[in-house]
């Protein structure tokens, strides 16, 4: 009896499964659960942001997820929960009427004003005149104006300087724990630039501000004639014969380009893990058994070493911003589309923005002066004016108004905030004013970003994933995978939440001048054993980062990152200024004292005479 029972019942579940799945309507978007309506224009009640949650994989459960995750069980389940448990899924359950923003342009009017191209090499002059030296406010750090004193005074040439990197750069390759910022570099090239600018020099006729300045730009730019890896290991076959638009710019001021800097593999990470054969990962010069941050790891930890005190990188999540706060140098993530991303990747078409890592703000002005306008082979920046240097050299900050949510300014460490608020109060001395605003939606613009940046990704890597599958990293599977969850409609309703937070954003503009925010929530995290060899994942701290990052890349807004202070633990403290226009700048920022061994050693004896210690220094690491 019983063997028959079971026997009816095995014929008839899947008779059922069949009936549900055919004749049974699945609701889609947000199943069955109800739909949040946001008024166009009205931002909805504030809710907690929500901590990301997944555990840290590394070594073989890192390698089982990454398995599992492009199965069709990870598929259909594993991911879909995972989303879920993470709050990704926000997207489907808002009704947003609001039409997308795909691009986010803002619209100026493009003149070209003679006075004001001399206004902003009048001020440039000054910033160079009157910058302190750096031994004078607590950093090492050595910048352009270091370099310009020491070439206009003949105490050194550009091809001397060159020499020295050289030397550093051969010692680094060697060391037992290699500093691994710069991946590519040629002895060649770089004396070619060096002499002919000593050569400009001699003859007093140097190019610009930037003549015979060792720079750095990370390896997702095309730069001649080195190999256009983007962090992996099968991209740039061939040597590049074009060089991107940033890096002509920089070749026309006469810069140094000294190689192309390490970066998180495809800019899919903000740790700058990367463990495979061409790049290995750079470490922190603060602490080298840290992260430096990413994606523009090495550019960072190139400034912050003192191999040369200009970089360049791109941010579509915090990628030239978190590097900056982590290794202690600035860093700026110029407007959407200021400045040219031609010759670049373009891994996320809507997030990313280029900007400079620097010893200094002076120094980031400078460089971004010289690379903000329009390119016509870059059609997002088309609409941007040349760049202007209005207010840079004011002596005090009274009447600049300085926005800050204290909700969302204090979803960080505790030591971070400790050290974030003096930095606002120390702005207040100087004259500012802050004023209380309130950032709305900040958990839907933290979801609405990572699906467009996720979504765009997995767009322009899909033949690279389906190629290249095995020859990416781990992490990268995971992340591309996670990416593929995402629907048209979830992308779409992405870009319906971008268009009510740049509304939102103009408003709070008409009140304030700035808004503050820490630069990361946590200080650098440590590098474990098993990084070095598989990598690793950690969505929990990857969000964390992003945190403070988000809103600019998503809106399209400038965000500043300057090094206020130290952990206890003697790890560097970012502090972030976000503006309507880059033309905003926050020029004094509180200084600790500095505590990075590299920059002490490697920083200062570029433009000195190469001791003999520097070897031993950097073999010893």
């Amino acid at each position: 009896m019983e063997l028959a029972l079971l026997l009816v019942l095995g014929a008839l579940l899947p008779a059922a499964a069949a009936l549900y799945l055919c004749c049974v309507r699945r609701h889609t978007g947000s199943a069955a659960a109800t739909l949040h309506r946001r008024e166009p224009g009205r931002a909805a009640a504030s809710r907690p942001l929500r901590d990301a949650w997944a555990p840290r994989l590394c070594g073989f459960w890192l390698r089982l997820f990454v398995h599992a995750a492009n199965t069709a069980f990870g598929q259909i389940l594993l991911l879909p929960l995972l989303l879920r448990l993470n709050n990704f899924s926000l997207m489907r359950s808002l009704d947003i009427h609001e039409d997308p923003t795909f691009i986010p342009e803002v619209a100026a009017e493009v003149t070209e004003d003679k006075s004001e191209t001399e206004s902003t090499l009048d001020i440039i002059k000054q910033l160079i005149d009157t910058r302190p030296d750096s031994a004078s406010h607590g950093f090492s750090f050595k910048g352009i104006k270091d370099y310009l004193d020491c070439y206009r005074s003949g105490k050194l040439t550009p091809s001397q300087v060159a020499k020295n990197i050289i030397a550093v750069l051969e010692d680094c390759d060697k060391s037992t724990t290699p500093l691994r910022a710069i991946v590519q570099w040629d002895r060649e090239q770089i004396m070619l630039m060096a002499e002919a600018s000593t050569a400009r020099y001699r003859n007093k006729c140097p190019l610009s501000y930037l003549d015979g300045i060792p720079v750095c730009l990370k390896e997702e730019f095309k730069v001649v004639p080195y190999y256009h890896r983007v962090g992996t290991v099968y991209l740039g076959t061939e040597p590049e014969t074009e060089d991107a638009t940033v890096a002509k710019k920089l070749r026309e001021a006469g810069a140094v380009i000294i190689g192309v800097s390490n970066m998180h593999e495809l800019g899919t990470g903000t740790t700058g893990c990367n463990p495979n054969r061409y790049h290995k990962i750079p470490r922190n010069p603060y602490k080298p058994n840290h992260f430096t941050g990413g994606s523009s790891s090495g550019s960072a930890a190139a400034v912050a070493a003192g191999l040369c005190p200009v970089a360049i990188g791109t941010d579509g999540g915090g990628s030239v911003r978190i590097p900056s706060s982590f290794c202690g140098v600035v860093g700026l993530k110029g407007t959407f589309g200021r400045i040219s991303g031609h010759g670049s990747l373009p891994l996320s078409y809507s997030t990313v923005s280029v900007g400079p890592i620097c010893t200094s703000v002076a120094d980031a002005a400078i460089v971004y002066s010289i690379l903000a306008e329009p390119d016509p082979l870059y059609p997002y920046g088309l609409k941007q004016p040349k760049a202007t240097l209005s207010d840079m050299c004011a002596p005090d900050l009274k009447g600049l108004k300085l926005g800050v949510d204290w909700t969302f300014f204090k979803a960080c460490d505790a030591e971070i905030l400790s050290v974030c608020e003096k930095a606002v109060e120390y702005l207040q001395n100087l004259g500012a004013s802050v004023v209380e605003v309130s950032l709305p939606e900040m958990e839907e613009v933290k979801i609405a970003h990572a699906i467009c940046i996720l979504s765009e990704m997995r767009d322009f890597l899909q033949p690279d994933f389906n190629k290249h599958f095995q020859e990416m990293n781990l992490e990268t599977r995971a992340s591309l995978a996670l990416g593929s969850q995402f629907t048209a409609l979830d992308y779409i309703t992405a870009n319906r939440q971008r268009t009510r937070s740049m509304r939102f954003l103009r408003e709070i503009f008409t009140t304030v001048n700035c808004i503050l925010t820490p630069a990361t929530a946590s200080t650098a995290p440590r590098i474990h054993e098993s990084d070095l060899l598989t990598g690793s994942s950690n969505i929990s701290f990857t969000m964390m980062s992003m945190r403070f990052m988000q809103l600019g890349n998503f809106t399209g807004i400038p965000g500043l990152v300057v090094p206020i202070g130290y952990s206890t633990a003697g790890l560097p403290i970012g502090f972030q200024v976000s503006s309507g226009c880059c033309e905003c700048w926050v020029t004094k920022s509180p200084a600790g004292s500095a505590l990075n061994p590299y920059n002490q050693v490697i920083g200062c004896s570029i433009l000195e005479e190469l001791p003999g210690t520097i070897k031993e220094f950097l073999t010893s690491r």
